[in-house]
């Protein structure tokens, strides 16, 4: 009796869930006129004017007849004396390269600091992770990064680099103690 209660149930349900697709399904037909009657009214409403394309200024051409005059945009003969290789600071040729002068200043880090006063020592990492002493007087960094001083929070450096007319200019850096570490 049971097996043929669960069959008539099953039957009645499968009628009561066919009933509702058939009313879901209704429903949905039903409310497609306003739609369309929205779509249309949207269709027929005029657009926002479109602006009109800009005038283009036609520029009066300008001919450069001074060929043989200085160029403005190059140093003249008195500032190229002034600022000559020979003059000013410049790089020592002759000094032997120091092993943190082939990495980059900005990819230096400063990790801490050894000793105290005139004797003070800063490990500065570079980017293959090894660890250096680096003193005052010694160089670092590809512009020839000279030290200047060594503080327990950073450390003092002058830079050369090329002035654009041949000769060099100081230029200070500086690289504070990585917080990181």
């Amino acid at each position: 009796m049971n097996r043929i209660a669960a069959i008539k149930s099953a039957r009645v349900i499968r009628v009561l869930l066919m009933l509702g697709v058939a009313l879901v399904l209704g429903g949905c037909t039903k409310g497609m006129s306003d739609l369309r009657s929205w779509v249309a009214q949207e269709k027929a409403k005029k657009g926002a004017p479109i602006e009109p394309l800009p005038v283009i200024k036609t520029f009066e051409t300008f001919k450069y007849d001074d060929q043989n005059r200085r160029d403005p945009f190059s140093p003249s003969t008195a500032e190229l004396q002034t600022n000559s290789a020979t003059n000013g600071p410049r790089p020592d040729a002759n000094r032997a390269k120091q092993p943190l002068e082939m990495f980059a200043l900005d990819s230096l880090k400063m990790v801490g600091t050894v000793g105290s006063g005139a004797g003070m020592e800063v490990l500065i990492k570079d980017p293959g992770g090894v660890i250096h002493r680096v003193h005052v007087n010694e160089y670092m960094g590809q512009n020839y990064g000279h030290v200047t001083a060594i503080s327990e929070d950073h450390i003092d450096l002058v830079e050369l680099v090329s002035n654009g007319n041949g000769g060099w200019m100081e230029r200070p850096a500086s690289i504070a103690l990585d917080a990181n570490r």
